[in-house]
């Protein structure tokens, strides 16, 4: 008689293994506390793309001068990030909704690493600018799902807690952005900016094989929508890359015109497109939404105010002698402000009170603190507390707000949701940055004068996120809903 040879099962295919989300171990699955090991996961990458966002400025005087280059070209280092992340938001957040959002969350974290690797490695500008482009890729991939994951981990009535420890994160990074980038590049190298998000990313990659759960509600996958990608990039391309050039860039006037002439174009076609196209990149029933539609303004308009001080106080306190070390430690207020109101809000204030009526007292609180810049002496004394306000105001508004967004999208299409919050965020943040700029540029009585154009900016901002959240209506109580 023979011996029989054992029968072992088939090991998976390579393209299998890339393709399939794997199930959360048991031991994890069970626990009563197993979402919070989800949202804290998702923090890594919430705290590393702020922290990179924040960071990257403070290379730019070692980038001129080790490649030899001009401010103008060395900032497309920033700049290609933001363009290639905002055209990328929606696209991935699609494709997470149809693949799965743990399994595009994670290939977004490898990309992103791997890039920060190579832009560490970069022998050039160009090539330093064009890692960023695919770093921004997986950026894109991370941001796109990092609200869907939360908002799909977390049970209803926590909703908005958990979207108050991730934006947490963010302000996380974004108040140490400063701080450690001018650590890095004083003692070590400018290359050292992207090589300290390896480590991070590591992490990050292992947390998330094992803590994130699967993707529950997939939409049916479609024939991708490359026309339709093709117009949002060529919009928010153009419109950015305008409001830059008039913040100073050396581009001719026809030459800005153009720019706007085709962002303008572009997404004409581009809603065109959405309407006729049989599987749209962007199902623009959601903004028909009132809560999705009115809330994006108000998301928009509070990164707007939240990132327009990064250039703000810099250039008004160093235009008088003081140092970087401590315009970035003034600085430092407002998200720690932010911080504190997004991770407390939920203890101090009322139980009753709505998400509307979290995003009308955030909001009001931020506007009377950046109208505050318009009168007060604009010293250290006064930028801090005024700063700190501010980040109270927005710490408050900002998760309230994106939970009525996520509270209004089906869970199907929570991937699309976060890709369009996470866009609008990135649009806020380079208007912030922008039209701050143009106000400085523009105003003809010097860094002063300009520094009062620019908070007539900010408070104009705060008021549309004021009048977005009053026009979103009448809310349901925090114990009925989470948005």
């Amino acid at each position: 008689m023979t011996a029989r040879t054992p029968i072992r099962p088939r090991a998976p295919r390579l393209p299998a293994l890339l393709t399939t989300e794997r199930a959360r171990p048991d031991g994890v699955r069970s626990r009563p506390n197993a979402w919070w090991l989800a949202v804290l996961t998702v923090c890594f990458g919430a705290f590393m793309g702020q922290l990179d966002a924040s960071i990257v400025t403070l290379t730019y005087g070692s980038l001129r001068t080790g490649f030899h280059a001009s401010l103008a070209a060395v900032e497309w280092v920033s700049l290609a990030y933001l363009l290639a992340l905002v055209a990328l938001l929606v696209p991935a957040g699609r494709l997470a909704d149809a693949h799965g959002r743990k399994l595009l969350y994670l290939y977004g974290f490898a990309v992103f690493t791997a890039a920060s690797v190579a832009c560490g490695l970069a022998p050039s500008l160009g090539a330093l600018v064009a890692f960023r482009v695919v770093q921004a890729a997986g950026a894109a991939m991370m941001q796109a799902n990092s609200v869907a994951l939360v908002t799909t981990s977390a049970p209803r009535e926590r909703m908005r807690a958990a979207l108050g420890v991730q934006a947490a994160a963010q302000a996380l990074g974004l108040a140490l952005g400063p701080t450690v980038g001018g650590a890095l590049v004083s003692a070590l190298d400018w290359r050292w900016v992207f090589w300290v998000n390896v480590p991070v990313g590591l992490i990050a990659l292992v947390s998330g094989h094992y803590l994130l759960p699967r993707t529950r509600a997939r939409s049916r996958a479609a024939r991708f929508d490359w026309p339709g990608l093709a117009l949002l990039a060529a919009a928010t391309t153009g419109a950015l890359l305008g409001v830059s050039a008039a913040s100073g860039l050396p581009v001719p006037g026809w030459g800005v015109a153009a720019l706007f002439a085709l962002a303008a174009l572009a997404g004409w076609g581009f809603v065109r497109r959405q309407r006729r196209a049989a599987a749209a990149l962007l199902d623009l029933a959601l903004l028909r939404v009132r809560a999705v539609a009115y809330g994006l303004v108000g998301a928009l308009s509070g990164y707007l105010v939240l990132f327009g001080p990064l250039v703000l106080v810099p250039v008004l306190l160093t235009a008088r002698g003081t140092s970087e070390l401590t315009a970035g430690l003034v600085l430092t207020a407002l998200p720690a402000g932010f911080a504190l109101a997004a991770t407390g809000g939920d203890r101090l204030l009322p139980r009753s009170l709505t998400d509307r009526g979290r995003c009308l007292a955030g909001a009001a609180l931020c506007a009377v603190a950046v109208a505050a810049l318009l009168v007060v002496p604009l010293t250290v004394g006064w930028l801090v507390p005024v700063l700190a306000v501010v980040g109270l105001g927005l710490g408050t508004f900002t998760p309230a707000n994106n939970t009525m967004i996520m509270g209004a999208i089906p869970a199907g299409s929570s991937g699309t949701g976060g890709g369009l919050v996470n866009m609008t965020r990135g649009l806020g943040t380079a208007l912030g940055v922008a039209l701050v700029t143009l106000a400085l540029h523009a105003a003809g009585g010097g860094v002063q004068a300009g520094a009062r154009w620019a908070a007539a900016v900010l408070t104009a901002a705060a008021t549309a996120a004021i009048a977005s959240a009053a026009a979103v209506g009448r809310g349901r109580p925090r114990s009925g809903s989470a948005g």
